[in-house]
């Protein structure tokens, strides 16, 4: 059984926040993954960053400006969780883009991610039916290729659900990443279409913000994943940004653990 799929089984409803690696600092993020986890965190998504992120809003956006300027690079990253991995297994999955895949180069960066316990890779500008290009890599590295499944997937959705691995990441809202006051969109008629041909966990992201707004995600799926209003919180906090993530995704995680 793989991490991710052992952190679902254990935590019921799991809570699954983002952050990018590098903002402020790669210590910054090791001492945030170890806060995370700490809080409750089931599994950790970790943002590679990239010049042209193009399904973030401004606020991760801003993230990845920040963390590039620092001097974090993808090798630096790595560096960092092979650290990390002498202290905490909690299950991490990358969100990355393509170009950054090809141009460390797929082999190498998917050899990578096993000698440094990366469990899953998300690739938000990846089409499932092009996933070809990354998966034969995912398979003989045994990283998992989380797909997303969005509002507009209409007939696609159970097509992607059948061949998903780790979890599913149902995406709430139409747009890039960010706080949202209200989600509208129907995602129990999503949860439903996945269920008929897949049992894999779903999680939900894209808005989330509030405890409220997550347990109401976690009672229609497996977790809820906030990433916007977190990264929000580490540029406010600067050098203290670890207490306040702490004390942030506490209330998360104890709000989507009420569902049961």
């Amino acid at each position: 059984m793989s991490k991710i799929a052992k952190a679902f089984r254990d935590n019921k409803k799991a809570f699954i926040p983002f952050i990018t690696a590098g903002d402020p600092s790669l210590a910054k993020t090791r001492e945030l993954i170890l806060t995370l986890e700490k809080a409750g965190a089931a599994v950790v998504e970790i943002g590679i960053p990239f010049s042209d992120p193009v399904a973030e809003g401004e606020v991760i956006q801003r993230a990845n400006s920040r963390a590039l300027a620092a001097g974090c690079t993808t090798d630096k990253i790595f560096d960092m969780l092979l650290e990390l991995r002498q202290v905490s297994q909690v299950p991490i999955a990358f969100l990355t883009y393509v170009n950054p895949i090809f141009t460390y180069g797929c082999d190498r960066f998917f050899e990578k991610c096993r000698e440094t316990g990366v469990d899953g890779v998300i690739v938000p500008d990846v089409p499932f039916e092009e996933k070809g290009e990354l998966s034969p890599y995912c398979l003989k590295y045994g990283v998992d290729l989380i797909s997303l499944i969005a509002p507009t997937s209409d007939s696609r959705i159970q097509m992607i659900a059948r061949e998903a691995e780790g979890y599913i990441y149902l995406v709430s809202s139409l747009g890039v990443t960010g706080v949202r006051s209200s989600i509208t969109t129907d995602l129990a008629a999503i949860v439903r279409q996945i269920r008929e041909v897949s049992d894999k966990p779903i999680a939900v992201g894209f808005g989330i913000s509030t405890p409220e707004q997550a347990q109401a995600m976690a009672a229609i799926s497996d977790g809820a994943i906030v990433g916007s209003a977190l990264v929000k919180i580490i540029e406010e906090s600067g050098e203290a940004c670890a207490a306040a993530a702490y004390d942030y995704a506490s209330l998360l995680a104890e709000a989507v653990k009420q569902e049961k």
